[in-house]
C-alpha cells in the first residue's frame, strides 16, 4: 500500500512558540465540517474547532466543540498538556511537554511528562459529523496515573462567538457512566460525547473570555466563552500501555444525533480500524492517481504533489439540492468560504478530473444547475440561509468551460446532452437578449456588466474597490470561449441553426475585442473597456485568462505579448499579482481589520489561482 505524504515536527522547533501558532492543520469529512487548530493546540481563530459540523451539508457549520483539554494526573501532581490563550497571555503552557507533533494525514500530537507518554490522534469519520480522537499512555512508572479530559463546548455558527453574560444560551446535559449528551436550545444543537474505556463526571463550569489572536488582528470579534460539562477520567496502572478514545457527534435534532451515536465505535478495537479505513481510502485514491499518472510517478512521485492531491479531497462535498437529493458541491477554501459558483467551476478541472472523479464532477454539474436561474448559475449559496445569490457575470461562463473541460477528459457527450444541454443554451439565449439583471450583450457583440459583477468584487463603504463595469476582459475571453463550446456542441448534436447562430456571436465577439482591447503602449490587453470605449490600461491578471482558454480571440504574437507582460510585471513564486508594483495604487500587504485587507485583496495582493486556469 502506498505510503502516506508525512510533516513531523520535533525538537528544537517546538520551542518556536509563535512561529508554530501560525501553523495550522486541518481535517475534513466530506460534508463541509471539519476539525482544525494550530500546531501548539492553541486555537488562535474563532473557526478553529475540534468538530465544526455542518448542520445541513455543507452549509450552516457550528463550532460545537471547540477542543479537548487534557490533564495528566500523577500522584498528587497534575499536569495540563493543553493551552489557550487571553488577553494576558497563554494560560496554562502545556505544550512545553509536546515532544512531537505530526500529520499523515491526521494530526498526532505526543507529551512526555517524566515517565509517562501521552499521544492523542484526531481524524473525522467520512461523511459523518463526527470526530474521534484515539489517545494511547505509556505508563513507565511504578504508580498508578489518570488522564483527565475536558470537553469545552461553543455551540455556535462559525462566524459568530459567545458571550454568556449578554447573551446567555442554556445548556442542558444528560449523563452516564462514560457519555453525556448536551443540548442547546439556541441555536438548537445536540452534541454526545462518549468514552471509551473512560468514566464521565459531571462538573459544570466556563472557560470565559479565550483570546483569538488571528480575529483580533482581522477586525472581527475575538473573544468567546466555552461551556465545560465536565471531565472524562482514565486511569492507567504502572508499567502499563493503555488505550481509549473519545467519540464526539453533533447535529441539529436530538434524536438524530442519538442513532448518529449509535453507530459510531465502542471499544478501541472499532476505533482503531475506523480509523484505519480512513486511512486505507486516502491511500487508495492517491493509488488510484498514480496508477492513471506513471509518466508522473517517475518523475516527481515526492511528497508535496502527493500532499496536493490528497488535499484535492477536502473540498469536494456532499450536499442536499433544492429538491433534497443528494448532489455535490466545491468548498470554496477552509475556514469560512461557502459555497461559490465561480470558484466551483474554476477549481473542478483540477479537483475532480485530473483525479479521475468524474462522477463527482457530474454531481456538482447536477447541483449547481438546480440552483440556476433560467440557466444562470449563481454567485455563491448563503451557508446561512441556502439562498442562491446570482450577482456574478462569469460564474456562468466558468460552467461552461468545466463542460469542455470534463468533454476532454472523458468523451461523455451523452450526459451533456441529456442533463446539461439545454439549459446552457438558455443561459447565452438570456445574456444575448438581456434577461438578467446588469448583465447583457452589446451591440458590438460583447458582454456588458455592472461594477460588482467580476471575480474583484470588494466593496468598501458600499463602493467596489476595484470598479469594472462595461466590459471585463476575462468575461469577453470566457464568453467567446462559452460560444465557441456551444458552437462544438450544437455541431456534435446535430443542431446546425444552433451552431451557425453561435458561430456567428463568436465571430462578431472577436472581432470587437481585437478592436477594443489591445493596448499597443503596453504591448498587453486592457483590463476594462467602458461603455465608451475607453480601455483601462491597468496591468492585471485577468487577460492571462484570454490566453489560456481553449479559444482564444488572439493571435500567436499577441498571446506571447501578453504572456510576456504578465511574467514582467506580476509573476511572483506563489502566483499573480493582482496589480502591477509600479501602479499607485498598489498595495504590497494583505493584513490588518476587514477594511485594510479589502482595498489590498485585489490591489496587489497574490492569488495562486490565476496560474492554473
Amino acid at each position: 500500500m502506498l505510503k502516506l505524504p508525512h510533516m513531523r515536527i520535533a525538537g528544537e522547533e517546538l520551542s518556536r512558540v509563535e512561529e508554530l501558532l501560525e501553523k495550522e492543520w486541518l481535517v475534513t469529512n466530506g460534508l463541509g465540517g471539519y476539525a482544525s487548530s494550530t500546531v501548539l493546540g492553541v486555537n488562535t481563530r474563532k473557526y478553529h474547532g475540534l468538530l465544526v459540523a455542518a448542520f445541513h451539508p455543507p452549509r450552516n457549520r457550528r463550532v460545537c466543540i471547540a477542543k479537548l483539554d487534557e490533564e495528566l494526573r500523577l500522584g498528587n501532581a497534575f499536569y495540563p498538556l493543553y493551552a489557550n490563550e487571553f488577553q494576558g497571555g497563554i494560560y496554562p503552557k502545556g505544550f512545553q511537554f509536546l515532544v512531537e507533533f505530526s500529520i499523515s494525514p491526521f494530526p498526532k500530537y505526543v507529551y512526555s511528562v517524566h515517565d509517562v507518554k501521552v499521544s492523542k490522534t484526531i481524524f473525522m469519520p467520512r461523511l459523518r459529523n463526527a470526530t474521534i480522537v484515539l489517545y494511547e499512555v505509556i505508563n513507565g512508572g511504578v504508580s498508578n496515573i489518570e488522564i483527565h479530559v475536558f470537553p469545552l463546548l461553543a455551540c455556535r455558527h462559525f462566524h459568530s462567538v459567545v458571550d454568556r453574560w449578554r447573551n446567555p444560551p442554556r445548556f442542558t446535559q444528560k449523563n452516564w457512566r462514560s457519555r453525556v449528551e448536551v443540548n442547546v436550545e439556541a441555536p438548537k444543537s445536540t452534541v454526545i460525547i462518549e468514552a471509551v474505556q473512560g468514566v464521565y463526571c459531571p462538573s459544570e463550569r466556563w472557560l470565559e473570555r479565550v483570546y483569538f489572536r488571528e480575529e483580533h488582528a482581522r477586525g472581527e470579534s475575538y473573544l468567546d466563552d466555552w461551556y465545560q460539562p465536565g471531565c472524562f477520567a482514565f486511569k492507567v496502572e504502572g508499567r502499563i500501555r493503555e488505550k481509549f478514545a473519545l467519540v464526539m457527534v453533533a447535529g441539529e435534532a436530538e434524536a438524530f444525533v442519538e442513532e448518529e451515536a449509535e453507530k459510531m465505535p465502542i471499544t478501541v478495537y472499532d476505533a482503531e480500524n475506523l480509523y484505519a479505513a480512513e486511512i486505507e481510502r486516502r491511500q487508495r485514491f492517491l493509488e488510484k492517481f498514480y496508477e492513471e499518472h506513471k509518466a508522473i510517478e517517475a518523475m516527481v512521485m515526492k511528497d508535496w504533489l502527493s500532499w496536493l492531491v490528497s488535499a484535492t479531497d477536502a473540498f469536494i462535498v456532499e450536499a442536499s439540492n433544492k429538491t433534497q437529493r443528494a448532489g455535490v458541491s466545491v468548498v470554496a477554501g477552509y475556514h469560512w468560504f461557502e459555497n461559490w459558483g465561480r470558484d466551483a467551476f474554476v477549481s473542478l478541472p483540477g479537483l475532480m478530473l485530473v483525479v479521475g472523479r468524474f462522477e463527482e464532477a457530474r454531481r456538482t454539474f447536477l447541483t449547481f444547475k438546480e440552483y440556476s436561474l433560467d440557466g444562470l448559475i449563481p454567485n455563491f449559496i448563503s451557508d446561512l440561509d441556502m439562498q442562491p445569490a446570482y450577482n456574478s457575470v462569469d460564474a456562468t461562463l466558468w460552467y461552461v468551460n468545466a463542460v469542455l473541460q470534463y468533454l476532454k477528459y472523458t468523451g461523455d457527450f451523452a450526459f451533456v446532452q441529456r442533463n446539461l444541454w439545454e439549459s446552457m443554451k438558455m443561459a447565452a439565449e438570456n445574456l444575448v437578449r438581456g434577461v438578467y439583471a446588469n448583465i447583457r450583450v452589446d451591440d458590438d457583440g460583447l458582454l456588458l456588466h455592472s461594477p460588482q459583477m467580476t471575480w474583484m468584487d470588494v466593496v468598501v463603504d458600499g463602493k467596489p474597490v476595484t470598479p469594472r463595469g462595461g466590459k471585463a476582459v476575462e468575461v469577453q475571453a470566457l464568453w467567446f470561449n462559452a460560444l465557441k463550446t456551444l458552437e462544438l456542441l450544437a455541431r456534435k448534436f446535430k443542431e446546425t441553426r444552433e451552431a451557425e447562430k453561435f458561430a456567428c456571436l463568436a465571430e462578431k465577439a472577436k472581432e470587437s475585442f481585437n478592436e477594443m482591447f489591445w493596448s499597443p503602449r503596453g504591448n498587453c490587453l486592457f483590463d476594462v473597456v467602458d461603455e465608451h470605449g475607453c480601455g483601462d490600461p491597468s496591468v492585471r491578471p485577468n487577460q492571462i485568462i484570454a490566453v489560456s482558454l481553449d479559444f482564444t480571440m488572439l493571435d500567436k504574437a499577441k498571446s506571447k505579448q501578453v504572456v510576456n507582460t504578465v511574467r514582467r510585471e506580476l509573476l511572483t513564486p506563489f502566483g499573480l499579482r493582482t496589480l502591477a508594483k509600479t501602479d499607485p495604487r498598489y498595495m504590497g500587504v494583505y493584513r490588518g481589520d476587514r477594511r485594510s485587507r479589502d482595498l489590498a485583496y485585489h490591489n496587489g495582493t497574490v492569488w495562486p489561482w490565476l496560474l492554473g486556469p
